[in-house]
């Protein structure tokens, strides 16, 4: 045991920017989110805003809001860390770290987005979305042939009832147009 305060058997450590740089990661998040903030705040501004408003909330309102928040969280953020604040690291939980990511689930996932970002348009929200909902619980392990499909139909259909018909958010039919 050394007495200088020390581990001879220690790796040296970095000097200078780089130990800055690994010391301080999370500045990274903080420019992340001050990019973003500012990109919500510029699109929120320049908002073509053409349509009557009902009520003294306008269509920017909540664009601000969210893009002054996004730069109160990246200053907050980045004085805590430049002050030595340091996120902790994650346990896991039941998660074996050694074991290789589940590739295989993310493609299907993705699979299913793209998919639906494709079929929208020409077989409409309800008849898509139903897709998305299946192919999602399929990728994530699901298997029930039967339950699977009727849940993600009835979930679909719910969603485009409340969005198109009570929220007022115009979602594409598609086959169904009339129907619903």
């Amino acid at each position: 045991m050394s007495t200088t305060g020390t581990d001879p058997t220690a790796p040296p450590r970095d000097s200078g920017l780089r130990a800055f740089v690994r010391d301080r990661s999370e500045l990274g998040v903080c420019l992340i989110l001050l990019v973003l903030g500012v990109l919500v705040l510029t699109d929120a501004i320049t908002m073509d805003t053409d349509i009557t408003q009902r009520g003294p909330i306008g269509p920017t309102t909540v664009p601000i809001v969210v893009g002054v928040l996004l730069l109160v969280v990246a200053v907050l953020l980045a004085v805590d860390v430049l002050r030595g604040g340091r996120g902790e690291a994650e346990g896991g939980e039941d998660i074996d770290l050694t074991e290789p990511g589940d590739w295989r689930t993310v493609a299907l996932l993705a699979g299913v987005f793209l998919a639906n970002a494709v079929l929208i348009g020409p077989l409409g929200f309800p008849i898509s979305g139903a897709l998305l909902f299946w192919g999602s619980a399929y990728a994530l392990g699901s298997r029930n042939l039967t339950r699977d499909p009727l849940i993600a139909a009835v979930l679909s259909l719910v969603t485009y009832v409340v969005f198109n018909n009570l929220l007022g958010v115009p979602l594409p039919g598609g086959p169904l147009m009339g129907v619903l």
